[in-house]
């Protein structure tokens, strides 16, 4: 089954369980009975396994899981079911499950790290969405021998220690290869370490009823490269002022290569014109390698004036530095009226001189954030989900949180997250050619919150076509150019 759009808090999702229980009449244990056979079916289709590891713990999650065993068992696997905890504690489904596993013969047995490697699949039950403390004594040590062992994992709705609202690790946490997860989807599945620990998600809702989900609030939105169906095709009698003119501020002396990607990214999604204003020092160099760009020179305010006034779109950051020419052109555009996408070393200097920008896209990584809010980049990565909501109170712009499932957030607190792209993206520019495409989408006419939401989608899922294409590792900015005019024209 596809991944659904809507994103739910852990407690939402309990009370979608409940309401499907209470108020539509389907037993609980019937629930239980669709996860478990889901998740044997999947592990069926992708490693069709003679044998199974089955690691339970005492919550719901152990009795989905005491589910699969025997339905293995019954199919002819040999099965081991390890236990932490003592299963006379269980209550409500997750005990009659464990009784339904006892009736068809398996024995649970005290958990053995050294025996797990006597299964070619492990089956994660240890802990579900409601865990909210550190791992430790013998369930950490557990989770520990989960993940030094070869065999493939598969979790139960969520990989076990990791926290469901956030994406943090609570001390340790299951590397699951594919996670499936039931009802409702959980936005740690998707951001900070979420896509580290969950691998491939995928989702059942259980045949809950639609009108289940119309009364419990989401949390957030899922995006991905089908938003980009927006974009509409062009009239046959366009030409380039319909399309907007983007002026983009940055490269101090040493640093062009920044503001030429984001002028570069800009360009390949479509906008009709962009202008840089940059450093003299390379300004009549700059467009060597891209023509199509308009590149002057700024030493002094009165150098942006008509550049300024000529611009739809105005973006400022990348190469910028933190000089005084950087401040020079910080201080001349922040307070303008036109749309602005504020990003890098003009982000830095925010943080120094915070003020409201209604009309403005933040895109800051988590260092950034941490300035901007005066906290540290760990504060920030324990609840990106939090951090991107204050950024928007204490700015009142569009902000986005760049990282593994980049947070958007809108004028109005919609939060939405992306989860394409990839490790290979971790490296220098990437963030540039967000800045452009941003730009060169709000040229376009996207709202500022379309902008953002669009351009991350896009630059995230050019990047996965990018690695698709040759690999993760040695991935430049430069590579995801193509494929960036090629998504923005719907021709993947």
């Amino acid at each position: 089954m596809s991944l659904p759009t809507p994103i739910y808090a852990a407690a939402r999702v309990r009370a979608l369980d409940r309401a499907a229980i209470e108020q539509y009449h389907i037993p609980g244990l019937c629930l239980m009975e669709r996860a478990g056979q889901a998740l044997f079916a999947q592990l069926q289709q992708r490693w069709a396994p003679s044998s199974l590891a089955v690691v339970c713990g005492l919550g719901n999650n152990a009795g989905d899981a005491y589910v699969v065993a025997r339905l293995a068992h019954l199919a002819g696997l040999q099965v081991n079911v390890w236990q932490l905890g003592d299963p006379q504690t269980l209550r409500g489904e997750a005990f009659t499950a464990y009784q339904q596993l006892q009736a068809v013969g398996v024995v649970a047995q005290a958990f053995d790290a050294l025996r797990l490697s006597e299964s070619e699949v492990i089956v994660d039950g240890l802990f579900g969405t409601g865990l909210d403390r550190p791992v430790t004594d013998e369930w950490a040590v557990a989770i520990n021998a989960i993940n030094q062992q070869s065999a493939p994992v598969i979790a139960v709705d969520i990989p076990s220690g990791l926290q469901a609202d956030t994406g943090q690790v609570l001390g340790v946490a299951v590397q699951a290869q594919v996670t499936i997860t039931f009802i409702g989807l959980k936005l740690g599945l998707f951001t900070g370490q979420g896509a580290t620990y969950c691998g491939e998600v995928l989702f059942d809702d259980l045949q809950v009823p639609d009108a289940v989900y119309h009364a419990v609030p989401t949390l957030a939105q899922r995006v991905d490269g089908d938003c980009l169906k927006a974009l509409k095709p062009r009239s046959r009698a366009a030409h380039k002022g319909d399309h907007g003119h983007v002026l983009l501020l940055g490269g101090d002396a040493g640093m062009s290569g920044a503001i030429l990607l984001a002028g570069q990214a800009a360009a390949r999604v479509g906008a009709g014109k962009i202008s840089i204003a940059t450093h003299p020092s390379h300004a009549a160099h700059l467009n060597l390698a891209q023509p199509e760009l308009m590149c002057r020179g700024v030493s002094a305010p009165s150098d942006l004036v008509d550049l300024l006034a000529q611009a739809d779109v105005i973006a400022i950051g990348p190469g910028l530095g933190q000089s005084d020419w950087a401040w020079m052109l910080f201080n001349a555009v922040i307070q303008q009226p036109k749309p602005l996408i504020v990003d890098a070393d003009a982000l830095n200097l925010l943080a120094k001189a915070p003020m409201k920008l209604a009309q403005a896209v933040l895109t800051p990584h988590p260092g950034e954030a941490a300035r901007l809010l005066e906290r540290n980049t760990a504060q920030i990565q324990a609840d990106r989900l939090n951090a991107v909501r204050q950024l928007q109170d204490k700015f009142a712009s569009v902000c986005v949180l760049k990282g593994a499932g980049s947070l958007i957030v809108d004028q109005h607190g919609q939060v939405s997250v992306c989860n394409a792209g990839n490790p290979g993206m971790a490296s220098g520019g990437m963030g540039d050619l967000l800045t452009g495409v941003i730009a060169g989408l709000a040229a376009q006419g996207a709202s500022l919150a379309q902008a953002a939401q669009w351009g991350v989608c896009l630059q995230a899922t050019a990047g996965d076509k990018a690695a698709q294409d040759g690999g993760e590792r040695g991935l430049l900015a430069s590579d995801l150019l193509p494929w960036i005019r090629r998504l923005a024209n719907a021709l993947t």
